[in-house]
Protein backbone atom coordinates (compact mmCIF):
# COMPACT_ATOMS: atom_id res chain seq x y z
CA UNK A 1 0.00 0.00 0.00
CA UNK A 2 2.68 2.44 1.04
CA UNK A 3 4.52 1.36 -1.91
CA UNK A 4 1.15 2.42 -4.18
CA UNK A 5 0.92 5.81 -2.23
CA UNK A 6 4.79 6.67 -3.26
CA UNK A 7 3.96 5.61 -6.59
CA UNK A 8 0.96 7.99 -6.91
CA UNK A 9 2.92 10.83 -5.24
CA UNK A 10 5.66 10.65 -7.91
CA UNK A 11 3.48 10.65 -10.68
CA UNK A 12 1.53 13.59 -9.33
CA UNK A 13 4.86 15.46 -8.73
CA UNK A 14 5.93 14.56 -12.16
CA UNK A 15 2.48 15.29 -13.46
CA UNK A 16 3.25 19.25 -11.80
CA UNK A 17 6.65 19.69 -12.88
CA UNK A 18 5.72 19.25 -16.30
CA UNK A 19 4.66 22.45 -17.37
CA UNK A 20 7.40 23.72 -15.46
CA UNK A 21 9.88 21.95 -18.32
CA UNK A 22 7.29 22.83 -20.53
CA UNK A 23 7.69 26.11 -20.07
CA UNK A 24 11.70 25.75 -19.59
CA UNK A 25 11.59 24.12 -23.25
CA UNK A 26 10.04 27.11 -24.79
CA UNK A 27 11.79 29.56 -23.23
CA UNK A 28 14.72 28.10 -23.99
CA UNK A 29 13.42 27.76 -28.08
CA UNK A 30 12.52 31.16 -28.01
CA UNK A 31 16.01 32.50 -26.97
CA UNK A 32 17.41 29.98 -29.22
CA UNK A 33 15.07 31.76 -32.27
CA UNK A 34 15.91 35.12 -31.21
CA UNK A 35 19.47 34.80 -31.10
CA UNK A 36 20.24 34.64 -34.65
CA UNK A 37 17.70 37.99 -35.12
CA UNK A 38 19.92 39.70 -32.03
CA UNK A 39 23.35 38.81 -33.83
CA UNK A 40 21.88 40.48 -37.27
CA UNK A 41 21.26 43.75 -35.62
CA UNK A 42 23.29 46.21 -35.93
CA UNK A 43 24.68 46.92 -31.88
CA UNK A 44 26.05 50.40 -32.32
CA UNK A 45 23.72 53.13 -33.32
CA UNK A 46 26.26 55.69 -34.05
CA UNK A 47 23.43 57.88 -34.88
CA UNK A 48 21.32 59.08 -32.18
CA UNK A 49 18.46 60.85 -33.70
CA UNK A 50 15.03 59.52 -33.14
CA UNK A 51 12.36 58.96 -35.77
CA UNK A 52 10.70 62.35 -35.85
CA UNK A 53 7.08 62.28 -34.94
CA UNK A 54 4.35 62.85 -37.43
CA UNK A 55 3.22 66.22 -35.25
CA UNK A 56 7.18 67.49 -35.89
CA UNK A 57 7.74 66.62 -39.28
CA UNK A 58 5.67 69.18 -40.72
CA UNK A 59 8.13 71.83 -38.24
CA UNK A 60 10.89 69.69 -39.24
CA UNK A 61 14.73 71.07 -38.81
CA UNK A 62 15.85 72.61 -42.20
CA UNK A 63 18.70 70.38 -42.34
CA UNK A 64 16.23 67.32 -41.54
CA UNK A 65 13.85 68.56 -44.72
CA UNK A 66 17.31 69.42 -46.75
CA UNK A 67 18.80 66.03 -46.38
CA UNK A 68 15.34 64.50 -47.05
CA UNK A 69 14.16 66.24 -49.61
CA UNK A 70 18.04 65.69 -51.29
CA UNK A 71 17.56 61.75 -50.98
CA UNK A 72 14.08 62.08 -52.39
CA UNK A 73 15.19 63.26 -56.10
CA UNK A 74 17.41 59.78 -56.04
CA UNK A 75 14.50 57.49 -54.78
CA UNK A 76 15.12 55.48 -58.23
CA UNK A 77 18.89 55.51 -58.43
CA UNK A 78 20.72 52.51 -59.85
CA UNK A 79 23.73 51.25 -57.88
CA UNK A 80 26.94 52.40 -59.50
CA UNK A 81 29.06 49.19 -57.48
CA UNK A 82 32.14 48.29 -58.62
CA UNK A 83 34.62 45.36 -57.63
CA UNK A 84 37.27 47.76 -57.16
CA UNK A 85 37.53 51.74 -56.17
CA UNK A 86 40.81 53.37 -56.86
CA UNK A 87 41.38 57.07 -56.20
CA UNK A 88 45.04 56.83 -54.09
CA UNK A 89 47.54 58.42 -55.51
CA UNK A 90 46.57 59.38 -58.98
CA UNK A 91 44.56 62.55 -60.09
CA UNK A 92 41.28 63.10 -61.90
CA UNK A 93 41.31 61.69 -65.27
CA UNK A 94 43.82 59.04 -64.50
CA UNK A 95 43.05 55.40 -64.54
CA UNK A 96 39.49 54.44 -62.65
CA UNK A 97 39.81 57.78 -60.62
CA UNK A 98 36.34 59.50 -62.15
CA UNK A 99 34.69 56.32 -62.12
CA UNK A 100 35.78 55.62 -58.52
CA UNK A 101 34.62 59.10 -57.65
CA UNK A 102 31.09 58.74 -59.17
CA UNK A 103 30.96 55.42 -57.65
CA UNK A 104 31.50 56.35 -54.39
CA UNK A 105 28.56 58.70 -54.55
CA UNK A 106 26.34 55.88 -53.82
CA UNK A 107 28.25 55.53 -50.03
CA UNK A 108 27.34 58.70 -49.10
CA UNK A 109 23.69 58.40 -50.77
CA UNK A 110 23.38 55.00 -48.74
CA UNK A 111 24.13 56.84 -44.97
CA UNK A 112 22.01 60.00 -46.26
CA UNK A 113 18.85 57.55 -47.28
CA UNK A 114 19.52 55.30 -43.80
CA UNK A 115 19.39 59.01 -42.19
CA UNK A 116 16.11 59.86 -44.00
CA UNK A 117 14.46 56.44 -42.90
CA UNK A 118 15.11 57.30 -39.58
CA UNK A 119 13.54 60.68 -39.66
CA UNK A 120 10.56 59.69 -41.82
CA UNK A 121 10.27 56.15 -41.60
CA UNK A 122 9.06 56.40 -45.10
CA UNK A 123 9.91 52.98 -46.42
CA UNK A 124 10.91 54.05 -49.62
CA UNK A 125 14.13 55.37 -48.52
CA UNK A 126 14.38 51.76 -46.63
CA UNK A 127 14.02 50.35 -50.20
CA UNK A 128 16.75 52.40 -51.78
CA UNK A 129 19.13 51.45 -48.67
CA UNK A 130 18.24 47.46 -49.73
CA UNK A 131 18.62 47.76 -53.00
CA UNK A 132 22.58 50.02 -52.68
CA UNK A 133 23.80 48.15 -49.75
CA UNK A 134 22.83 44.52 -51.33
CA UNK A 135 24.84 45.23 -54.16
CA UNK A 136 28.04 46.77 -53.06
CA UNK A 137 28.28 43.79 -50.63
CA UNK A 138 27.83 41.37 -52.83
CA UNK A 139 30.23 43.01 -56.07
CA UNK A 140 32.70 45.21 -54.25
CA UNK A 141 36.16 43.10 -53.61
CA UNK A 142 38.02 44.70 -50.24
CA UNK A 143 41.63 46.19 -51.70
CA UNK A 144 42.89 46.76 -48.17
CA UNK A 145 43.88 50.43 -49.34
CA UNK A 146 42.42 52.53 -46.43
CA UNK A 147 42.53 55.68 -49.02
CA UNK A 148 40.48 53.73 -51.39
CA UNK A 149 37.79 52.58 -48.82
CA UNK A 150 37.88 55.42 -46.73
CA UNK A 151 34.26 55.67 -47.85
CA UNK A 152 32.94 52.70 -46.59
CA UNK A 153 32.15 54.80 -43.21
CA UNK A 154 28.66 55.87 -45.62
CA UNK A 155 27.97 51.92 -45.94
CA UNK A 156 28.61 50.73 -41.88
CA UNK A 157 26.52 53.46 -40.81
CA UNK A 158 23.89 52.75 -43.19
CA UNK A 159 23.80 49.04 -42.02
CA UNK A 160 24.00 50.83 -38.79
CA UNK A 161 20.91 52.36 -38.88
CA UNK A 162 18.58 49.74 -40.69
CA UNK A 163 19.97 46.50 -40.26
CA UNK A 164 16.68 45.12 -38.09
CA UNK A 165 14.58 46.28 -40.54
CA UNK A 166 16.12 44.79 -43.38
CA UNK A 167 15.50 41.82 -45.45
CA UNK A 168 17.72 38.92 -44.36
CA UNK A 169 19.41 38.38 -47.36
CA UNK A 170 20.63 41.89 -47.11
CA UNK A 171 21.46 41.77 -43.53
CA UNK A 172 23.22 38.91 -43.65
CA UNK A 173 25.27 39.89 -47.22
CA UNK A 174 26.24 42.69 -45.28
CA UNK A 175 27.38 41.40 -41.86
CA UNK A 176 29.52 38.95 -44.09
CA UNK A 177 30.78 42.26 -45.89
CA UNK A 178 31.75 43.93 -43.19
CA UNK A 179 33.28 41.05 -40.74
CA UNK A 180 35.86 40.32 -44.07
CA UNK A 181 36.65 43.92 -44.37
CA UNK A 182 37.28 44.35 -40.41
CA UNK A 183 39.03 41.19 -39.95
CA UNK A 184 41.08 42.05 -43.49
CA UNK A 185 42.39 44.84 -42.30
CA UNK A 186 43.22 43.66 -38.43
CA UNK A 187 45.14 40.77 -40.39
CA UNK A 188 47.49 43.21 -42.10
CA UNK A 189 48.39 45.31 -39.45
CA UNK A 190 48.98 42.24 -37.14
CA UNK A 191 51.50 41.19 -39.94
CA UNK A 192 53.70 43.95 -40.08
CA UNK A 193 57.01 44.05 -37.77
CA UNK A 194 56.94 46.34 -34.65
CA UNK A 195 57.28 49.67 -34.52
CA UNK A 196 54.87 50.49 -37.17
CA UNK A 197 56.34 52.64 -39.67
CA UNK A 198 55.18 53.86 -43.27
CA UNK A 199 51.60 54.24 -43.92
CA UNK A 200 51.13 51.59 -40.97
CA UNK A 201 51.52 55.01 -38.80
CA UNK A 202 50.57 57.86 -40.91
CA UNK A 203 46.76 59.17 -41.62
CA UNK A 204 46.64 55.62 -43.70
CA UNK A 205 46.28 53.63 -40.21
CA UNK A 206 43.92 56.17 -39.00
CA UNK A 207 41.64 55.31 -42.12
CA UNK A 208 41.98 51.83 -41.19
CA UNK A 209 41.26 52.01 -37.51
CA UNK A 210 38.12 54.06 -38.32
CA UNK A 211 36.81 51.14 -40.83
CA UNK A 212 37.83 48.53 -38.26
CA UNK A 213 36.33 50.01 -35.36
CA UNK A 214 32.84 51.21 -36.75
CA UNK A 215 32.67 47.68 -38.38
CA UNK A 216 33.51 45.89 -34.91
CA UNK A 217 31.00 48.31 -32.90
CA UNK A 218 28.12 47.72 -34.90
CA UNK A 219 28.50 44.09 -35.31
CA UNK A 220 28.77 44.29 -31.63
CA UNK A 221 31.99 41.55 -31.99
CA UNK A 222 34.06 41.25 -28.98
CA UNK A 223 36.91 40.19 -30.20
CA UNK A 224 36.92 42.75 -33.37
CA UNK A 225 36.40 45.43 -30.75
CA UNK A 226 39.20 45.15 -28.41
CA UNK A 227 41.47 44.32 -31.58
CA UNK A 228 40.17 47.89 -32.80
CA UNK A 229 40.88 49.57 -28.98
CA UNK A 230 44.58 47.85 -29.55
CA UNK A 231 45.37 49.10 -32.78
CA UNK A 232 43.26 52.41 -31.65
CA UNK A 233 46.11 53.03 -28.88
CA UNK A 234 49.29 52.25 -30.82
CA UNK A 235 48.75 54.34 -33.07
CA UNK A 236 47.87 57.08 -31.02
CA UNK A 237 51.23 56.44 -29.30
CA UNK A 238 52.51 56.46 -33.26
CA UNK A 239 50.87 59.00 -34.99
CA UNK A 240 50.46 61.74 -32.04
CA UNK A 241 53.15 63.25 -30.55
CA UNK A 242 52.81 64.34 -26.88
CA UNK A 243 52.50 67.82 -28.10
CA UNK A 244 49.75 66.99 -30.22
CA UNK A 245 51.67 67.23 -33.55
CA UNK A 246 51.19 64.51 -36.21
CA UNK A 247 53.35 62.61 -37.90
CA UNK A 248 52.23 63.78 -41.20
CA UNK A 249 52.43 66.73 -40.24
CA UNK A 250 56.18 66.36 -39.78
CA UNK A 251 55.93 64.93 -43.21
CA UNK A 252 53.85 66.44 -45.35
CA UNK A 253 54.10 70.35 -44.02
CA UNK A 254 50.51 70.50 -43.96
CA UNK A 255 47.33 70.90 -41.94
CA UNK A 256 45.36 69.50 -44.75
CA UNK A 257 47.15 66.10 -43.46
CA UNK A 258 46.58 66.45 -39.91
CA UNK A 259 42.75 66.98 -40.05
CA UNK A 260 43.01 63.85 -42.82
CA UNK A 261 44.47 61.90 -39.58
CA UNK A 262 42.24 63.21 -37.24
CA UNK A 263 39.30 62.98 -38.59
CA UNK A 264 38.94 59.05 -38.88
CA UNK A 265 40.13 58.68 -35.20
CA UNK A 266 36.93 61.19 -34.33
CA UNK A 267 35.01 58.90 -35.70
CA UNK A 268 35.84 55.62 -34.25
CA UNK A 269 35.89 57.90 -30.85
CA UNK A 270 32.12 58.69 -31.58
CA UNK A 271 31.59 54.59 -32.19
CA UNK A 272 33.35 53.80 -29.55
CA UNK A 273 31.30 56.64 -27.20
CA UNK A 274 28.55 54.42 -27.89
CA UNK A 275 29.82 52.11 -26.18
CA UNK A 276 30.60 53.81 -22.95
CA UNK A 277 34.00 53.95 -24.18
CA UNK A 278 36.33 57.12 -23.78
CA UNK A 279 38.60 57.11 -26.54
CA UNK A 280 39.48 60.95 -26.68
CA UNK A 281 41.63 60.85 -23.51
CA UNK A 282 43.28 56.99 -24.50
CA UNK A 283 46.80 57.40 -24.12
CA UNK A 284 49.38 56.05 -26.12
CA UNK A 285 52.81 54.70 -25.03
CA UNK A 286 54.29 58.34 -24.81
CA UNK A 287 51.45 59.62 -22.71
CA UNK A 288 50.03 61.79 -26.55
CA UNK A 289 45.83 61.30 -26.44
CA UNK A 290 43.45 62.51 -29.68
CA UNK A 291 42.17 65.62 -27.41
CA UNK A 292 45.99 66.90 -27.49
CA UNK A 293 45.69 66.65 -31.20
CA UNK A 294 42.73 68.69 -31.57
CA UNK A 295 43.56 71.04 -28.99
CA UNK A 296 46.98 71.35 -31.17
CA UNK A 297 45.04 71.74 -33.95
CA UNK A 298 42.49 74.25 -32.63
CA UNK A 299 44.54 77.57 -33.08
CA UNK A 300 45.03 77.25 -36.84
CA UNK A 301 40.94 75.97 -37.28
CA UNK A 302 40.24 79.29 -35.26
CA UNK A 303 42.45 81.46 -37.13
CA UNK A 304 44.68 82.63 -34.50
CA UNK A 305 48.01 81.41 -35.92
CA UNK A 306 48.32 80.54 -39.95
CA UNK A 307 50.28 78.08 -42.16
CA UNK A 308 51.70 77.91 -45.55
CA UNK A 309 50.63 74.75 -46.72
CA UNK A 310 53.25 71.98 -48.13
CA UNK A 311 56.47 74.07 -48.24
CA UNK A 312 58.71 71.34 -47.02
CA UNK A 313 56.86 68.10 -47.99
CA UNK A 314 58.93 65.32 -48.38
CA UNK A 315 56.50 63.43 -50.48
CA UNK A 316 56.88 63.95 -54.41
CA UNK A 317 52.91 63.44 -54.81
CA UNK A 318 52.45 66.58 -53.06
CA UNK A 319 54.37 68.85 -55.84
CA UNK A 320 52.76 66.60 -58.50
CA UNK A 321 49.10 67.90 -56.78
CA UNK A 322 50.41 71.16 -56.78
CA UNK A 323 51.83 71.40 -60.48
CA UNK A 324 48.18 70.15 -61.58
CA UNK A 325 46.73 72.75 -60.12
CA UNK A 326 44.63 71.32 -57.23
CA UNK A 327 43.45 73.37 -54.79
CA UNK A 328 44.68 73.21 -51.55
CA UNK A 329 48.01 72.07 -51.67
CA UNK A 330 49.90 75.83 -51.95
CA UNK A 331 49.24 78.89 -50.06
CA UNK A 332 48.01 79.16 -46.45
CA UNK A 333 45.67 76.61 -45.25
CA UNK A 334 42.25 77.52 -45.01
CA UNK A 335 40.36 76.48 -41.58
CA UNK A 336 37.23 75.65 -42.89
CA UNK A 337 38.81 72.30 -44.03
CA UNK A 338 38.70 71.39 -40.93
CA UNK A 339 34.81 71.73 -40.42
CA UNK A 340 33.57 68.68 -40.25
CA UNK A 341 36.61 67.60 -37.87
CA UNK A 342 35.57 70.00 -35.34
CA UNK A 343 31.78 69.43 -36.08
CA UNK A 344 32.39 65.82 -35.38
CA UNK A 345 34.54 66.75 -32.38
CA UNK A 346 32.52 69.07 -30.94
CA UNK A 347 29.80 65.44 -30.20
CA UNK A 348 32.67 64.42 -28.30
CA UNK A 349 33.65 67.22 -26.03
CA UNK A 350 32.05 70.33 -25.94
CA UNK A 351 34.71 72.68 -25.82
CA UNK A 352 34.84 72.03 -29.45
CA UNK A 353 31.62 73.51 -30.29
CA UNK A 354 32.62 77.43 -30.43
CA UNK A 355 34.99 76.39 -33.60
CA UNK A 356 32.92 74.42 -34.90
CA UNK A 357 30.30 76.98 -35.23
CA UNK A 358 32.52 79.86 -36.08
CA UNK A 359 34.30 77.31 -39.34
CA UNK A 360 29.96 76.59 -39.71
CA UNK A 361 27.15 77.85 -38.13
CA UNK A 362 25.16 74.59 -38.80
CA UNK A 363 27.59 71.04 -39.52
CA UNK A 364 26.96 69.20 -42.41
CA UNK A 365 23.53 67.96 -43.51
CA UNK A 366 24.20 64.27 -42.50
CA UNK A 367 26.06 65.20 -38.99
CA UNK A 368 22.86 67.29 -38.37
CA UNK A 369 20.30 64.93 -38.97
CA UNK A 370 22.81 61.94 -37.31
CA UNK A 371 24.03 63.56 -33.64
CA UNK A 372 22.14 67.11 -33.55
CA UNK A 373 22.99 68.11 -30.27
CA UNK A 374 26.90 68.79 -29.69
CA UNK A 375 28.47 66.83 -26.28
CA UNK A 376 27.82 68.88 -22.85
Amino acid sequence: MARKVRSMQSRAAATRARPWRQTCVLVLAGAAALLPLRQAQAAMNFCAAPALQTSERTNADPGVKALVNNVQTHLNEQPHALTKLHTEGTLPHEGIYDQSVEAEKDLDLLRDAALAWRATSDDRFLKLVDRLLYAWVTTYQPSFNPIDETHFEGLILAYDMTASALPVKTRNAAMTFLTKLANGYIAQIDAQPRPLKGTFRNNWQSHRIKLIAMAAFTLDNRKMINAAQRLFVEHIGDNIAPDGSTIDFSERDALRYVTYDLQPLVMAALAARRHNRNWLQEKGANGATLLAALNWLAPFASGSQTHEEFVHSSVPFDAKRREAGLPGYSGPWDPKNATELFHLAARLDGRFTPIALQLAPTPPAWLAVCLPLPAR
